[in-house]
């Protein structure tokens, strides 16, 4: 009998397996990992230390899921990667064959070596670990600082700010996630964050961690000499592939595990899926590295058709993403730059008195919809995918606007705001005026 491991349970290598079984495949299935003995949702982390929910209600399937499709769960952790005999020695001192193997072990959190960073009350948020952590690390604390100005550091300071702890937050760049948020929105965002009384610190560049007692951290030193009480250090800038035991294999790595077009590593019968690989040719418009919890299940539910014989290859489609800025919902289709492209017209609406806004870009020759960054609006995924699928004009995209938003009775609209005024921002763009459900003209 053909034995398949898989090294992690998170979306990707869950995915697979569940996959596996959907397609028909009747050999036997292992998941190995040292997490989790159940798969859980990650991004339900922040709300398990907000007290919104348990650890049992994060689990997407019963525990009897996992006998009840014959997956062999296994509670350890994979020292070594063996790929001559084809085994994997365990922590536990115990070794697994594989007949195939596939790598799902995530990402895990960015540390830079700065002196004291080893202290207690320092760590990043991604594990359960971390969560566990977390909760030890913040007990009874008065004030925190947060290193890094992306996504899991908001969830951070939301997290803190619920149990009444002082969060300072130092962003090396000059304005909030820098490397993705044109200015626009990254201000927005700055001043959202302060009226949730966050002390923001931009050009702030962490360089050592500080203890008083030479145990647990007490402040923290910027490169300009700046010095931040501290009780707990979150550390958020970013996540790597978590690859660090497969340095002794021969499995070639770069940044993260590379892969082909059907996630086949160097090494035959060894394949990668999920936060941890790097794509030697990814597909058009994509990185090679793309930590987002979709792709995982993609690549997870591909790589099960790619096995069971099935001739097809990874299709993320346009990029896509969203996230939350305390209250406010941010989605994101297609491509927005920081900076405007030399190719490029921008239109950027901002509702004068709430939290709303969008930023639209688009070819100044062709017309061609680019991408859009959306704040406090919920749009739909399916209008933009195929809008940018189909390359289709500004023009379109404006005229269909009301078909992009949700239509909940009672849900304040804001396409007539926004068409207005790229009316006013383009006059040389014809936009149609569409017809809008009864209600929408009622309660807008």
């Amino acid at each position: 009998m053909e034995k398949i491991v898989i090294i992690g349970n998170g979306i990707s290598g869950v995915t697979f397996a569940r996959f596996m079984r959907k397609l028909g495949y009747q050999e036997q299935l292992i998941i190995i990992s040292s997490e989790t003995k159940h798969f859980f949702s990650r991004t339900a982390l922040m709300y398990i230390y907000m007290g919104h929910m348990e650890y049992k209600h994060t689990k997407p399937y019963e525990d009897f899921f996992w006998s009840k499709n014959n997956i062999e769960l296994v509670y350890d952790h994979v020292k070594k990667v063996n790929t001559q005999d084809k085994s994997l020695k365990l922590e536990s001192g115990e070794a697994i064959n594989y007949d195939k193997l596939v790598i799902a072990t995530g990402s895990k959190p960015n540390f830079f070596g700065w002196p004291g960073e080893k202290y207690n009350g320092i760590q990043g948020l991604y594990s359960y670990q971390d969560l566990q952590k977390m909760e030890k690390n913040t007990e009874g604390i008065k004030k925190a600082v947060i290193i890094g100005g992306g996504l899991i550091g908001v969830e951070m300071a939301e997290m803190l700010r619920t149990r009444d702890i002082e969060v300072t937050f130092l962003v090396r760049e000059g304005h909030f996630w820098g490397n993705v948020l044109p200015r626009e929105e990254a201000e927005m965002i700055a001043d959202h964050m302060r009226k949730h009384h966050i002390n923001l610190h931009f050009n702030a560049q962490a360089s050592e961690c500080k203890s008083k007692d030479g145990k647990r951290v007490s402040s923290v030193l910027t490169t300009e000499g700046e010095e931040f009480e501290a009780d707990f250090v979150g550390i958020t800038a970013g996540v790597s592939p978590n690859i660090d035991f497969l340095k002794e294999s021969n499995i070639e790595t770069d940044k993260g595990v590379l892969i082909d077009e059907k996630f086949q590593t160097s090494v035959n019968d060894i394949y990668s899926i999920g936060d941890c690989v790097q794509h030697r040719n990814p597909p058009a418009g994509r990185k090679s590295i793309e930590q987002v919890w979709y792709t995982g299940r993609i690549m997870g539910e591909t790589l099960a058709q790619i096995l069971t014989g099935k001739d097809v290859r990874y299709n993320p489609g346009p990029w896509f993403n969203s996230a939350k800025f305390f209250d406010i919902e941010f989605q994101t289709y297609g491509t927005i730059d920081v900076e405007k492209q030399e190719n490029e017209n921008r239109f950027f609406w901002k509702h004068p008195k709430n939290n709303v806004a969008i930023h639209l870009a688009f070819d100044k020759n062709t017309g061609r919809f680019i991408g859009i960054n959306n704040f406090g609006i919920r749009l739909r995924h399916e209008f933009f995918d195929k809008k940018l699928k189909m390359k289709a004009h500004i023009s379109e995209v404006m005229s269909d606007l009301n078909e992009a938003t949700f239509d909940p009775e009672f849900f304040r609209s804001y396409e007539d705001e926004i068409i207005s005024e790229f009316k006013n921002s383009y006059p040389e763009i014809e936009v149609k005026n569409q017809h809008k459900p009864w209600y929408k003209k009622i309660f807008a």
